[in-house]
């Protein structure tokens, strides 16, 4: 049986969350990316956990000056007064005087004082957490990268004697070669990247511990850095055995076979304007006369404007949110991760008991998965499976492109993630449009086979009987149906 490691925290929960536990005692940790990722702040996070626990820490840099280091980190709230720090970097004589050696290579003169200096201040410090930034400056001071190889091996071995954490920063570069010697040597990789889908993260090695495996959501905000690891299902024993969820309106209750079950996924489709909002803010209204929780993620409109069509149409979503019966939350996608919305979704079904969850807005949330948009049914899935392991009930309305009638299900090709599809369609009627309501599919049990007409109205939703004796409605057009021959001899 091995050795059993010790870890600490990385001063980042999602860190430690993606690290399965945290840093391994004594180990030495690359932070690698572009300029502007995040590196830097990442270390200075490490380094204020460290003075939370009453641990000595030390800063060595190189780039920045002590004074700007904690300036830029109280501005995000990162207090590192109190860190020990090492600066190796040139001061401004080295500029105004135009220092020169000419008698000896300049290298063995910078690489002998930056070695004491460093070795001077770890035996004094005697500090539990180092953070060098960046590690590469120790580059510029060999002759070749088997010398810096050798130099950062014997420098992690005497900080390792001393049971010293470090964390070391590193600009990627495709033209730096020896990027690999420090990679190789490093027992943790964790890179951070920026694109136009935001910022990420991803841990590429981890010794002893493992990590969680992919990217992972990143943000930079006025506390420091959060990050939002992929959410994944967890495995309880919640019971199915679920009651029904029903709109409490008899027509439409009849049309979905008495009501949909608990503990499912439920898609309202259909294109602009149809009332898909509506559907479901109306069984959310119905639910809360069952004492039932909801938690409405608006990602197409404000929630001034939802709760004032909700109210217009004696749907009293505004009493049940100060009941606290509904919790309304916009969602801007463009300014949140998939992981981000995930880790909310997550935090509202833990602390508040939520029984019911509405996304309103496919779309908005397909905004939200950063980069390739295959993702989306991945990470729907992921995230609707872990609400139904909760016993939570998810609503999700879906906007499709066709105006009148009906050729798919959903959008995107989604309707797997389905347990129960509602769609509302326009059809032409009489030289007027008009609307219908149908379902496609309910995993769990029969539904109605026809359609019904259906209209909002200032008293709420009002639904019609099954339409009969017409063909042709799912394509738009409805046509009065031909009595068979039987039909005409009768």
């Amino acid at each position: 049986m091995g050795a059993r490691v010790s870890s600490i925290s990385s001063g980042v929960d999602g860190l430690d969350t993606i690290l399965r536990g945290g840093l391994v005692t004594g180990r030495l940790y690359l932070i690698q990316g572009q300029p502007g990722t995040g590196k830097t702040l990442l270390g200075m996070h490490f380094l204020e956990k460290g003075l939370e626990n009453d641990e000595t820490v030390l800063f060595i840099h190189g780039e920045e000056s002590h004074e700007e280091i904690l300036a830029n980190g109280e501005a995000l709230g990162i207090d590192i007064a109190d860190a020990e720090f090492l600066d190796l970097g040139p001061d401004s004589d080295f500029f105004v005087e135009d220092y020169s050696y000419d008698l000896v290579n300049p290298s063995d003169i910078e690489r002998d004082r930056y070695t004491q200096d460093i070795h001077e201040a770890i035996r004094e410090i005697d500090p539990d957490r180092v953070v060098v930034d960046p590690i590469t400056q120790l580059r510029y001071v060999e002759a070749n990268d088997h010398q810096f190889r050798k130099r950062i091996l014997a420098f992690m071995r005497f900080l390792k004697q001393r049971e010293v954490t470090v964390i070391a920063t590193a600009t990627s570069s495709p033209k730096q070669e020896y990027d690999t010697e420090v990679r190789s040597l490093s027992d943790g990789i964790v890179r951070v990247t920026r694109g136009n889908g935001g910022r990420r993260i991803q841990a590429e090695k981890h010794r002893a511990l493992g990590q969680m495996e992919g990217d992972h959501g990143m943000e930079i905000r006025g506390d420091g850095i959060e990050i939002f690891p992929k959410l994944v299902p967890e495995q309880y024993d919640h019971p199915f055995d679920p009651d029904q969820l029903r709109f409490g309106i008899d027509e439409l209750d009849e049309l979905i076979g008495g009501g949909f079950d608990e503990q499912t996924v439920t898609f309202i489709s259909g294109p602009s304007g149809t009332g898909k909002t509506s559907m479901a803010t109306q069984l959310l209204c119905q639910a809360a006369e069952n004492d039932l929780r909801s938690a409405v993620y608006l990602f197409e409109e404000n929630h001034q404007t939802y709760e004032y069509r909700s109210e217009s149409i004696d749907m009293p979503i505004t009493s049940l949110r100060d009941d606290g019966m509904v919790d309304v939350t916009e969602v801007e996608p463009l300014a949140i991760s998939a992981e981000e919305f995930a880790h909310m979704v997550k935090q509202q079904v833990s602390q508040q008991e939520t029984d019911i969850v509405l996304i309103d807005g496919i779309d908005g949330y397909t905004i939200t998965i950063q980069g390739d948009k295959n993702e989306l049914l991945r990470e729907l899935l992921t995230l609707t499976r872990y609400l139904k392991s909760r016993g939570v009930t998810v609503v999700i309305t879906n906007e499709i492109s066709e105006i009148t009638g009906i050729s798919r299900a959903t959008s995107g090709n989604i309707s797997y993630v389905a347990d129960n599809l509602m769609f509302l369609s326009y059809v032409e009627m009489d030289g007027s449009l008009q609307k219908v309501v149908g379902v496609l599919k309910k995993r769990t049990g029969g539904f109605e086979r026809s359609l019904r007409e259906f209209s909002i109205t200032s008293n709420g939703i009002r639904v019609g009987e099954p339409l009969t004796g017409l063909y042709g409605i799912l394509q738009g057009s409805p046509r009065a149906s031909e009595p068979s021959d039987q039909f005409q001899r009768e």
